[in-house]
């Protein structure tokens, strides 16, 4: 078959809230909860064992020091302290990828903090400094991904199959109509539009959030339409 184009296909994995297993099967990109918004320890071990024993892609997953929240309370933190949260979840992340045969290697922000970083050009400086020099996935034109170019690091541009778009090209508020699209049949047709958008909006990743209701059969239906478009589902990068 002649691929038309090549898109990552991501889910947030290690928040104790979905099916690990069920959806390193299918993406090729995990990003890993480090404890700050969910996750301990032992779940980050053996998401990192399972994604390098299928050659699934590990990266950070980082926010807020925020358990109660679920890393989704915007929170004013001194840039030094936020660098040293990110710092501390990668190098916590990094040690258990090493021990099962992997590495991080990239690092995503979660909730409040991916939202944050969108606009705000010193958190995202304070992301970038804690995180040494891996990519970054983040939403298109945003100030993470323009920050991260603006120095040599790779800059990945990610979609929201699953997750409204205001005219603007912003994620559309949790707490607001239409922030979720729900269904796996109408996330999967928002894939393939995601996966073919061009110019400004152009993304390399599709991400299918772990905590959602059905996320691994929303997985599934977005890799089998992507397949159905003529777009091949790899890694952004090599494991």
């Amino acid at each position: 078959m002649r691929w038309l184009r090549d898109v990552d296909l991501n889910a947030d994995l290690g928040e104790g809230v979905t099916d690990d297993e069920g959806l390193l099967a299918v993406v090729t990109s995990a990003n890993v909860a480090c404890g700050f918004h969910a996750g301990d320890v032992p779940t980050m071990r053996a998401v990192c064992e399972g994604a390098a024993q299928r050659g699934v892609v590990v990266g950070a997953q980082v926010s807020y020091d925020d358990r109660e929240h679920f890393g989704r309370l915007r929170l004013d933190v001194a840039s030094e302290v936020l660098r040293g949260w990110v710092e501390e979840q990668v190098g916590v992340l990094s040690g258990l990828a090493r021990a099962a045969g992997t590495e991080v290697a990239y690092v995503k922000p979660h909730g409040a903090l991916y939202n944050r970083v969108v606009d705000d050009e010193e958190q995202a400086a304070a992301v970038l400094a804690g995180s040494g020099e891996l990519p970054v996935l983040g939403l298109p034109g945003s100030a993470v991904l323009r920050q991260a170019r603006a120095v040599g690091r790779v800059a990945v541009p990610e979609g929201f199959p699953d997750r409204g778009y205001t005219p603007e090209g912003r994620l559309v508020p949790r707490d607001q109509p239409g922030a979720l699209v729900e269904g796996a049949d109408a996330v999967a047709a928002h894939a393939v539009a995601l996966s073919g958008a061009g110019g400004e909006r152009a993304v390399a990743s599709l991400c299918v959030h772990g905590d959602s209701p059905g996320a691994v059969a929303a997985a599934r239906a977005v890799r089998e339409a992507l397949a159905a478009a003529g777009v091949r589902v790899r890694p952004w990068t090599a494991p």
